[in-house]
């Protein structure tokens, strides 16, 4: 049975979202099921590795302080696109040296990273465990290090290692 249904969870949620996406009826429940098993099989396929979570009360107040940086974030970028302060605008790069090393923490932070407007996670080197990140408005780099590191590394350090 687990063969046929390695991830039943991301088979519900695909499922689910096809029929929010294209409406409710037979013929789109069998078609995004269908959809749903494919890629569960697909992901199979690629043998991912399991996610070791070590501390899960944490996983909430991480959630929330993405949002709130998100919101923030959309807020900021617009102002600097709407303002006309365009030649104002610095934008560059940090290097910012990362303790985090779990491969799922890494792909988490990248998420967030990159979900956030003005932000884009550009390259990370595993040898110096360098994240090298581009900043849309860069002002302060050391400002832009201590965020990442105290802001998202030290909660995802404490949930995957």
């Amino acid at each position: 049975m687990r063969r046929l249904f390695p991830y039943p969870l991301l088979i519900v949620a695909i499922a689910l979202a096809w029929l929010f996406l294209a409406g409710f009826s037979l013929g789109q429940l069998l078609l995004g099921t269908a959809v749903a098993l494919l890629a569960a099989q697909g992901l199979a396929a690629l043998r991912p590795a399991k996610p070791r979570l070590r501390r899960w009360d944490f996983i909430p107040r991480l959630v929330g302080i993405v949002l709130l940086d998100i919101a923030r974030s959309n807020i900021a970028v617009a102002r600097v696109i709407l303002s006309g302060e365009r030649e104002k605008l610095r934008s560059g790069f940090v290097s910012i040296p990362l303790q985090l090393r779990d491969p799922v923490g890494l792909a988490v932070l990248a998420t967030i990273v990159t979900s956030t407007p003005g932000t884009a996670w550009i390259d990370y080197s595993d040898r110096g465990g360098i994240l090298l990140l581009h900043v849309f408005d860069l002002v302060d780099e050391d400002d832009w290090v201590e965020l990442i590191k105290n802001r998202y590394e030290n909660l995802l350090l404490e949930i995957f290692e």
